[in-house]
């Protein structure tokens, strides 16, 4: 029970997400693949809507700073300057580059294109769901092609 918790916990950290939960819960913690996969992608989703909700509030409390704020002043003015030229592709540009299963891309950083493209949770959460389906998929596609790369990550 204790690695199905892991697995899913695993999921929710930045820039490892599912794409890393998937190969430790399966070669690492010997679980079944079935629960592994939906265990990843549960648990891959659920910071999302608390991300997109609290997320742009944070951003905008952090660039208030005058002495650390300006990274935070400069993610959101690069929004800012996105949003005109993004909005009509937002939804297939959101989807693709949460599902390319890249260190830096995912949920975490798609909500964070999401935020600074002032998207909220109803026109962002389809997309980056999407994706995290199509990064499981391409996974798993990964996973059953190149098996022995996978257990190499993971040291098995």
């Amino acid at each position: 029970m204790l690695y199905y918790l892991l697995t899913f916990l695993i999921s929710m950290v930045p820039v490892i997400e599912l794409r890393g939960a998937i190969p430790i819960g399966y070669y690492a913690f010997e679980l079944p693949i079935v629960p592994v996969v939906v265990l990843s992608i549960l648990g891959n989703l659920l910071p999302v809507p608390f991300l997109i909700v609290f997320g742009g509030k944070v951003l905008r409390w952090l660039a208030k700073f005058p002495k650390f704020g300006k990274p935070f002043r400069w993610i959101l003015s690069l929004g800012e300057k996105k949003v005109a030229k993004m909005h009509k592709t937002l939804f297939w540009g959101l989807f693709l580059f949460v599902a390319i299963p890249l260190p830096g891309t995912g949920a975490w950083t798609g909500s964070l294109i999401a935020i600074t493209l002032k998207q909220d949770l109803k026109h962002s959460f389809l997309p980056i769901t999407l994706g995290v389906l199509g990064a499981g998929a391409i996974i798993l596609t990964l996973f059953y092609l190149a098996p022995e790369a996978f257990r190499a990550l993971v040291g098995r």
